[in-house]
């Protein structure tokens, strides 16, 4: 099977539709782990890897960054390799609850800077392919959070000073393009904005949620980054494993969730049970999708992926895994299609159950 490249934005990069995710390595995935399934997205035809400075996940101090120099370890042993590939990292946002990151307070140009520095080093790489910030310097909803709070706002670094300091690591070869993550319709305007009224670096990407149990980027910032030619890198696909049907039968905690081999994280890590993943009205509306699947012939993890994988508004669907076999097993779901009626179904469910994810 080969993939088709797609181009990101306006910019020079074609990737393939499907991008691997990394931030299980380090955490659930070993070294030696991830470079198997590393090698086996290289034979598969991936051409897009996507990481962070703050992986892996669940985030802690002590992993901060590993994810990053697991990569840099694989492009060491393979020479040549890191040419055929688009890689995108993130430099984090302000703390959010997390005190090793920017030493709990926010985002400056300067941080930036830094971070791009140390991510070329554990990456062990000269140039960065695609430099997202991973979340907004404003305080926005993200990762759960439903309602902006204009009281708890506190900008330390505007949105003109990090396109300045992208520009420097543009000029620089550092970083070829730029892209955002958990964005809003206000901030991808503005990004871009003022990045055409001052001539600095555009962006060319948004990677938010996008799922089954998530279609908030369809609230209005699918118009924003259609017609700003803005790209889609929709993540967490398949709902940290909602979607795949594993915690059908047994919830996600308690004696009857999934446990060893079979577990997942909504199963093993008790902060990621706090977030949006974990609500009990998401699991709830995953098991009618899911059973909306079987009904179809399909497997939840087939339909849930063939969703993201031919809807218009996904440039590049990323694929989190934790074995070669599961991510054969996404790979295997490029070329499915969803018929009128299943589609319909979806919507149907969408309409009683919302977001539940958000």
């Amino acid at each position: 099977m080969s993939f088709p490249l797609v181009p990101l934005g306006n910019s020079d990069l074609r990737v393939t539709p499907i991008c691997l995710g990394t931030m299980t390595f380090g955490e659930q995935v070993s070294e030696a782990d991830s470079h198997a399934i590393l090698d086996r997205s290289l034979e598969r035809g991936v051409n897009f890897i996507d990481t962070a400075e703050m992986y892996s996940v669940p985030a802690k101090a002590e992993t901060c960054g590993s994810t990053e120099t697991i990569l840099g370890n694989w492009f060491a042993k393979h020479p040549g390799v890191r040419q055929k590939l688009v890689l995108a990292t993130k430099v984090a946002g302000p703390s959010r609850g997390m005190p090793w990151v920017r030493e709990g307070g926010g985002m400056t140009a300067q941080d930036i800077l830094n971070s791009c520095d140390a991510s070329l080093k554990r990456l062990q790489t000269d140039v960065i392919d695609l430099y997202q910030i991973h979340w907004p310097e404003r305080h926005v909803p993200a990762f759960g959070m439903v309602y902006f709070d204009p009281t708890k706002d506190n900008i330390a670094t505007s949105i003109h000073e990090q396109l300045e300091a992208m520009a420097k690591l543009v000029k620089a070869g550092k970083v070829r393009h730029i892209g955002l993550s958990n964005e809003t319709p206000y901030g991808v305007h503005e990004f871009i904005r003022l990045a055409d009224q001052h001539g600095l670096p555009r962006v060319h990407t948004i990677q938010n949620p996008y799922c089954l149990v998530n279609r908030t980027y369809e609230n209005a910032l699918d118009e924003s980054c259609h017609r700003l030619n803005v790209s889609l890198l929709a993540y967490s696909p398949l709902a940290f494993g909602l979607l795949t049907g594993k915690y059908d039968a047994g919830g996600v905690t308690g004696p009857n969730a999934p446990q060893g081999k079979d577990g997942g994280r909504l199963s093993i890590y008790e902060s990621v049970q706090k977030q949006r993943w974990g609500r009990p009205e998401a699991l709830v509306a995953a098991r009618r999708y899911n059973a909306l699947a079987r009904e179809k012939g399909m497997t939840p993890t087939e339909m849930a992926l063939a969703f993201c994988y031919t809807k218009w508004q996904v440039a590049s669907t990323i694929i989190g895994v934790t074995s070669v076999a599961q991510l054969d097993t996404d790979l295997d779901v490029w070329g499915k299609t969803l018929s009128p009626e299943v589609l319909a179904a979806i919507d149907a469910i969408r309409w009683d159950m919302r977001d539940p994810a958000l």
